[in-house]
């Protein structure tokens, strides 16, 4: 019998915003980028903003390495690169913000 190991590759991706679906405002987006900046994972949670429970968002998260999707605009990756910069300063992955 053969045991197939899995080798998925993941990294960690920092908090770099966090916005309300303007098409559906019971829906967080959040999005998540590499420290350099130049990839993202966006993530969409529901809630019932009227129910006072929020889902909890951490500093960073662990993504599949194909599940980032590429950062095209130069002025965006700088923004995500510092915003990066700035959590790990101030959070551990793990904290809520």
């Amino acid at each position: 019998m053969s045991h197939t190991e899995s080798t998925t590759e993941t990294e960690r991706v920092w908090m770099v915003e966090r916005t309300f679906s303007a098409d559906a405002p019971h829906i967080l987006v959040l999005v998540y980028a590499t420290t350099d900046g130049t990839q993202y994972h966006q993530k969409e949670r529901a809630f019932n903003r009227f129910s006072g429970t929020v889902p909890e968002v951490t500093a960073a998260i662990e993504v599949e390495a194909e599940d980032l999707s590429t950062v095209d605009d130069a002025e965006t990756r700088d923004r995500y690169a510092k915003e990066t910069e700035r959590m790990r300063e101030r959070h551990a992955p793990d904290d809520a913000v």
